[in-house]
C-alpha cells in the first residue's frame, strides 16, 4: 500500500501528462478539441486512476458535444495509458479510467442560489428602512 502523499504526486503527475497528450491528440480527433482535463485521482495501490474533465462549447451558444468527448476519450485511452507509463517511470502504470466533472454545473448552480438569496436579502432590508413596530414602540414600561 502506498502512501497517500505519493499517490497525490501521482496523480497530479497524471493530471499534467494527460492534459498534455490530449492537447497535442486534437489534431488527430476534434472532438479532443473542448476537452479540458481538471483532476486526476489515484487509488491507494496506484494501480487506477480516474482522471476528471470538462467539455466546453466551442462558441457561447454551442452546446457541448458530452458523447463525442467520452467516446473520444475512451477511444484514446490506449494511447494515453502508454504516454503516461512512459513519462512516469513506475513498475505498474495504472489504468486509466475518465469522469466528466460535475463541479461547474454545480458551483454555477450554487451562485445561482446565492445571488437570490443576494436579492431577497436587499429586498427585505428595503422593506426594513420604513418598517415601524407593531404596537408600543416600548413594550417594557
Amino acid at each position: 500500500m502506498a502512501d497517500q502523499a505519493r499517490a497525490a504526486r501521482m496523480a497530479k503527475r497524471i493530471q499534467t501528462i494527460v492534459a498534455t497528450a490530449i492537447e497535442r491528440q486534437h489534431q488527430k480527433d476534434r472532438r479532443l478539441e473542448a476537452v479540458t482535463v481538471t483532476d486526476a485521482r489515484v487509488t491507494g495501490d496506484l494501480h487506477d486512476a480516474t482522471v476528471f474533465y470538462t467539455v466546453r462549447g466551442i462558441t457561447i451558444d454551442d452546446e457541448p458535444d458530452l458523447d463525442g468527448a467520452a467516446e473520444a476519450l475512451n477511444r484514446q485511452r490506449g494511447h494515453l495509458r502508454k504516454t503516461m507509463g512512459d513519462q512516469l517511470g513506475v513498475r505498474f502504470t495504472p489504468t486509466l479510467s475518465f469522469q466528466l466533472d460535475t463541479v461547474p454545473e454545480a458551483s454555477a448552480h450554487m451562485e445561482d442560489l446565492l445571488e437570490r438569496a443576494r436579492a431577497r436579502d436587499a429586498e427585505l432590508a428595503k422593506l426594513k428602512e420604513n418598517a415601524t413596530p407593531a404596537g408600543d414602540p416600548d413594550p417594557y414600561k
